[in-house]
């Protein structure tokens, strides 16, 4: 039987993978996933779930809704993709990580299976925890999507909720270069009778939901129509937030651990899930919500999410990645004061890299770089590329390399901002770094 080590290289390395190889990793039909999870019996059938899809914003609140559930008293399964750092972090109940020995069991388990239909990296991953969460017996597991909807993985489960946070382009060579398209695909996880939240909607994406969930006779709730935001503010590292009802006009302040802005929409997101959740006789009380938001990255163990890693310069992490996750970094840039902004990125191949470098502001010191995936846009043709939008610095081989230069060059009032990809920051080890 392989080790630990050798389990992981080879789930990594026999089986096509996304995040390795783009869109060449990604079958788009259910049948691989339906097959190993027949081969381990149907687990995802022995727990309830509830199902988050988007564009941006899906993993936070995925992330809130674990933490809400487990503080609640809930034994809750957490399922999320990417990794940062351990493979592990893709599979947790009660922010706890899954067993390396289950991991090992697991593959050996599914291995003929394996050899007959060829599955996917995620293929794997998705059927190894549900066999995790069947397996400790949780209660309830948050189960967020990996790539559109309709033909992902996950979508094998029959949630007790789904949930849409938003839709902007990404991905638009699997899921379609329109909106629209984008959002049918999205859609495609509202069923038969189970309510819906929809998030953040425009005018081109509420009508795909009402057909749908029309079509499903889905119960459909749209989050921002039912509370706003009528105030926010900073103190320390706390984001401090008013909601307010749109009914009644009751205001409520919520502290949350995560202080990027683009929060106070999952946050609205996450509200509205819990009401929904409460009439479908789920026990979740106010003060159950208010612990869960403040204590998130001690509960779920999230980072990479407007992630404060060092105080003097101001250092920051964030896996924006596509055009809306940077256009909501830019505007948080706006109420950020410092001296000078010196951005760390890197990106992947298969991203539209000319719009998220139009967006970015032309007064920053780049540090261009690369994750080391094959993935992974090469440094210098990132730089070049950036030039033609006005974005000025120069290229490092590797993210630690170009962090450390930022640093080095830093005054103390300086910010420093990683972003770009999920994988760059994932390569950031603070504690190698020289402040």
């Amino acid at each position: 039987m392989l080790n630990y080590q050798q389990t992981i290289d080879y789930l990594f390395h026999r089986l096509p993978m996304f995040s390795r190889i783009g869109s060449a990793a990604y079958n788009g039909d259910l049948s691989n996933t339906i097959k190993l999870c027949e081969a381990v019996g149907n687990p995802h059938r022995q727990f309830k779930s509830i199902h988050i899809a988007g564009t941006n914003g899906k993993g936070s609140t995925s992330h809130m809704l674990a933490a809400i559930m487990q503080t609640a008293g809930y034994n809750t399964g957490l399922y999320t993709s990417p990794h940062l750092k351990d493979f592990r972090e893709r599979i947790k109940v009660n922010g706890n990580l899954v067993d390396e020995a289950f991991v090992i069991e697991f593959t050996e388990r599914i291995k003929p299976v394996i050899e007959q239909i060829d599955p996917s990296f995620f293929e794997i991953t998705v059927a190894m925890a549900f066999a995790w969460f069947a397996q400790q017996k949780v209660d309830v597991a948050v189960i967020e999507v990996g790539l559109g909807g309709r033909l992902d993985s996950t979508n094998i489960i029959t949630p007790e909720l789904s949930i849409i946070t938003n839709i902007g382009y990404d991905h638009t060579n699997l899921l379609g270069n329109t909106l629209e398209l984008i959002a049918g695909e999205k859609a495609g996880i509202i069923k038969q009778g189970i309510p819906v939240i929809i998030g953040e909607t425009l005018p081109e994406t509420k009508p795909v939901f009402l057909a749908k969930a029309l079509q499903e006779n889905a119960a459909i709730h749209f989050a921002a129509e039912e509370r706003w935001i009528t105030d926010w503010r900073q103190e320390k590292n706390i984001l401090v937030v008013t909601v307010a009802d749109k009914h009644t006009d009751e205001r409520k302040n919520f502290e949350l651990e995560l202080t990027g802005l683009y929060q106070t929409k999952n946050l609205l997101t996450a509200l509205e899930a819990v009401d929904t959740l409460c009439q479908l006789k789920w026990k979740i009380e106010h003060k159950h919500v208010e612990h869960a938001l403040l204590h998130i990255k001690k509960l779920t163990g999230l980072h990479g999410r407007w992630e404060l890693i060092h105080q003097k310069p101001l250092t920051v992490l964030d896996v924006a990645h596509n055009e809306d996750g940077i256009k909501q970094l830019t505007e948080q840039l706006e109420h950020c004061v410092f001296q000078k902004l010196r951005i760390v990125i890197g990106m992947v191949k298969d991203k539209d890299i000319q719009k998220v470098l139009s967006l970015l502001p032309k007064f920053a010191e780049y540090y261009f770089t690369k994750a080391q995936i094959p993935r992974a846009l090469a440094e210098t043709e990132l730089a070049d590329k950036a030039k033609e939008f006005g974005l000025h610095g120069k290229a490092f081989p590797t993210v630690m390399e170009a962090l450390q230069q930022a640093i080095d060059h830093a005054h103390t009032e300086d910010m420093i901002l990683v972003c770009g990809s999920v994988f760059v920051v994932g390569e950031v080890n603070a504690s190698q770094l020289k402040w």
